[in-house]
């Protein structure tokens, strides 16, 4: 398995692994994560951006054999934020998506993704790195409890529209 830098080039095989992420999060909290166009596409152009930019993490890790073409079956994806004014820090990185295709799950690429994504949050220059996870998945909380992160907020959510 090796685990780099993702490629525009990569973006069509990591988007069937968005669209899936997308809709376990709709699953979990449709309130939250209700989608109301293809995230595949809506992720196309966001993808490329995060590839291009040097303040962006975007790791996929790729099954192939040595001379084989890619076949990638995870990636994650992150960003450097901007802190509101008022605090020391003034940004932090941003885990925004995590995926690993069910039949590599449990071999360890997940916490390899994690840990290659921190090191890079670190040569960029944040000293923070962040994410958010569903209370309800526990699987993802357990692995970034194993990765050193800590729970800090508990976000809270309310429907007050009147349709």
């Amino acid at each position: 398995m090796t685990i780099r830098p993702a490629t525009a080039q990569d973006i069509p095989s990591v988007l069937p692994m968005v669209t899936k992420i997308a809709r376990f999060h709709e699953d979990l909290d449709a309130a939250k994560y209700g989608l109301d166009e293809d995230p595949a596409e809506s992720y196309r152009s966001w993808l490329a951006e995060r590839a291009r930019d040097q303040r962006s993490v975007f790791l996929v890790a790729d099954a192939a054999s040595s001379g084989e073409p890619p076949r990638l079956v995870a990636f994650l994806v992150g960003g450097v934020h901007r802190e509101i004014p008022i605090y020391r820090l003034k940004e932090y990185g941003f885990i925004y998506d995590l995926w690993v295709e069910e039949p590599y799950r449990n071999e360890g690429i997940a916490r390899q993704l994690v840990t290659l994504a921190l090191e890079r949050f670190e040569q960029i220059g944040v000293e923070q790195v962040r994410l958010d996870t569903l209370i309800t998945n526990a699987a993802a909380r357990g692995l970034f409890k194993a990765c050193g992160f800590r729970e800090s907020v508990v976000e809270m959510l309310i429907d007050v529209r009147t349709s």
